[in-house]
């Protein structure tokens, strides 16, 4: 078992041992659900699989034979209700234990998950179920989620079945208790691998998110994430620092470290609160650790010199460029460096810093094997040593890792694929060693504090406020999140500028969309620059944006 991973892949290394070629081996039907935690629960039913606590000290140890129970279980229930192959079904469930056997359930029976974060608001359930479909939700009951997605329900109709877990709510189906009452599921659903599996709505800024397709081969793409990136071992606990609404979960919390047979640890809270998040790290001798470069600011501000983190072997960091200050501080408080990776939700770990690279603070590291990554110019040449040009992948036979499609979008699809090439959309620079080095987005999304934020989005709903006339959203640098929303607004007649205004326009914004993507700058202008043809000049905005910084 300690192999069990290179049944799915093949890996070719140089004569120094340094992994050079990583190509996936896909067996015919291959589901994760069945063929790696159905049968390292055949193998190793005691092998711990997750360790789960919240912000209570409630805790609960899953061993891989209680996740197929579980995945079983679930996998009944929405059966009982409707769910088959190919049917929508969005989890909207935090970091609850039960996603895992959600997310599972839905792979055995073939159907499509689609998490979501809990910060979503009527307009977004709207939005996603009318777009993707959806046939179920399964929803945590803690705050307001359930209550927005009902709101929802009437423009709705596709949705035939809902699930409350954790506690009740009127017109909801109790996930818990259903999972003790209802048949489990016995029987294989066969599937191919280029069947779809799972989707994310991912955030853009020339219209609504954009649905990101995976299908059933996807997984295996994120065995080089685990073991050459976090470097998960298998009786140790790895702990990703991301909510369930986000790829990043199935990054670090699910495929490659099940692949690998690590456990999973989960800190299920809700607010971070550095103190409480070393204090985890600490108490459960974390072994491998990832989390955007903000976690890591506010662990050194935090006193983290405090904190007994001798278990600690590997440290990644990804999501937001990394400040060489905090690099190095962390270091010298640890003893590790920071191994930072780039990837999208399109994607797998596309750049990383592999073991046994000497990492340079600020750099992405080196492209993964797995791919065949180059950066081009405008003209679609290789770009030369120090040129700023695009992220571009091209296609290998058999790969796994990129996304299906832009799921009902064929022109988005198009329009970032060319001739087996994806375009990242992403710029870099690449210097003599082979580094790449991170410069932004071809488009305008805003990274902060690890999410991953639209202008469009946001800009949709300013608008819907009385007092705005024209807006714009860009990001503006931050030491702490990276990045802040910044919202330039023109006034509408009869509305005046004050700090009264500024709040109540934020305020609304926090109401009408997830809360993390209102604007925390917001500056009053006469008018938006703007090309000829009447578009927003995005690009005269960040440099106003970085003159007033200056």
């Amino acid at each position: 078992m300690s192999e069990f991973y290179q049944q799915f892949c093949k890996e070719t290394f140089d004569a120094d041992g340094n992994l050079i070629r990583f190509d996936p081996v896909v067996p015919e039907h291959f589901n994760f659900a069945y063929d790696v935690v159905d049968e390292i629960a055949r193998q190793e039913p005691d092998r711990r699989a997750m360790l789960w606590t919240n912000v209570h000290g409630a805790e609960r140890t899953f061993t891989f034979a209680e996740m197929k129970k579980y995945s079983d279980q679930a996998a009944g229930v929405l059966r009982a209700h409707g769910v088959g192959k190919g049917d929508a079904v969005m989890l909207v469930m935090g970091r609850h234990y039960q996603f895992w056997f959600a997310i599972l359930a839905c792979h055995k029976l073939g159907a499509v998950a689609i998490p979501g974060t809990h910060l979503l608001t009527k307009k977004d359930f709207v939005y996603r179920f009318q777009a993707a479909s959806v046939k179920a939700i399964i929803c945590l009951a803690d705050g307001e989620t359930a209550a927005q997605a009902d709101l929802a329900m009437p423009e709705c109709p596709t949705v035939t079945a809902k699930f409350i877990i954790s506690g009740q709510r009127d017109g909801w189906i109790d996930f818990d208790g259903e999972m003790n009452t209802v048949e489990p599921l016995s029987e294989r659903v066969l599937n191919t691998p280029d069947d779809p599996m799972l989707m994310y709505f991912t955030s853009g800024t020339t219209g609504y998110p954009k649905m990101v397709l995976h299908s059933f081969s996807y997984p295996i793409g994120h065995i080089i994430t685990a073991k050459y990136w976090q470097c998960v071992v298998p009786d140790g606990l790895h702990l990703s620092v991301a909510d369930t609404g986000w790829g990043k979960a199935v990054w670090g919390k699910l495929y490659g470290q099940w692949f690998m047979r690590a456990g999973v640890f989960v800190y299920d809270f809700d607010k971070f609160e550095p103190e409480k998040l070393l204090a985890v790290l600490e108490k459960y001798r974390i072994t491998t650790f990832c989390a955007p470069p903000t976690i890591y600011r506010f662990f050194i501000k935090a006193g983290l010199e405090n904190y007994d983190l001798s278990a600690l072997q590997y440290a990644t960091i990804a999501g937001e460029a990394l400040n060489p200050e905090v690099f190095q501080q962390f270091k010298n408080l640890t003893g590790l460096s920071m191994m930072e990776g780039f990837g999208q939700t399109e994607t797998t770990l596309t750049v990383f810093n592999i073991k046994g690279m000497t990492p340079k603070p600020g750099s992405m590291g080196k492209p993964s094997p797995q791919f065949d990554v180059s950066i081009i110019d405008e003209d679609g040449n290789p770009a030369a040593p120090g040129q700023t040009g695009e992220i571009v992948l091209r296609k290998r036979p058999g790969q796994c890792g990129l996304f299906s499609e832009y799921y009902r979008d064929p022109e988005k699809t198009a329009a970032v694929w060319e001739g087996g090439v994806y375009h990242t959309g992403d710029t870099a620079w690449m210097d003599e060693e082979g580094y790449f080095w991170y410069v932004g987005r071809t488009d305008d999304l805003i990274k902060s504090s690890g999410y991953r934020i639209g202008p469009f989005e946001i800009e949709s709903v300013l608008m819907e406020h009385p007092a705005v006339l024209e807006c714009a959203v860009t990001g503006v640098p931050d030491p702490v999140r990276g990045q802040l929303v910044k919202a330039t607004i023109v006034l509408a007649r009869g509305y005046a500028q004050s700090e009264e205004l500024k709040k109540e326009i934020q305020y609304y914004v926090k109401k009408n969309t997830a809360p993390y993507k209102y604007p925390r700058v917001i500056e009053f202008v006469a008018e938006l620059p703007k090309t000829i043809s009447g578009k927003i000049r995005r690009t005269a905005l960040r440099e106003n944006n970085a003159q007033n910084k200056n």
